[in-house]
């Protein structure tokens, strides 16, 4: 196999789509409240949020360890509600030569479907695939569909 790969995670959320989006868009330092067992705050350090090329610090826990994180917004679609951010410091950058996520969210009908995407390249053929963030994120992902459920 190859040190160049591409994992995908979907799933269903019964909650707002739209609203979705835009907090991961405009507002990711809220989901630190939504999922504080995963995430436990976001900092913008250049730019504006939900802007392509501002800059943010993310503070988690991943495996069980505290972990930092610092990405740069690479691309917004809004009208396919796609974000793509790369991550430009931090411990993944210890297994990762680059990691680059994406999430789309498709908001046709009465359930939206959120899709989580990274494309890695690994430093070498011993580190694993990015399987694991995947499924950290879908975690995140059903943590907030609980929140706003919870809200209506």
């Amino acid at each position: 196999m190859g040190l160049t790969g591409k994992v995908t995670g979907q799933t269903e959320i019964k909650s707002d789509g739209d609203l979705f989006y835009e907090i991961w868009r405009y507002r990711p330092n809220q989901i630190s409240y939504m999922s504080p067992s995963n995430l436990q705050g976001v900092e913008i350090y250049e730019g504006e949020w939900g802007t392509v090329g501002s800059r943010m610090i993310w503070s988690y826990t991943f495996g069980g360890e505290k972990k930092v994180t610092r990405d740069i917004v690479d691309a917004v679609d809004d009208d396919k509600k796609s974000i793509t951010w790369k991550l430009v410091e931090g411990s993944l950058l210890d297994l990762y030569k680059t990691m680059i996520a994406t999430v789309d969210v498709d908001t046709k009908g009465e359930i939206s479907v959120v899709t989580w995407t990274f494309e890695y390249e690994k430093l070498n053929e011993d580190v694993e695939d990015a399987n694991a963030l995947v499924d950290f994120h879908l975690v995140m992902t059903k943590d907030i569909e609980a929140y706003h459920l919870r809200q209506k």
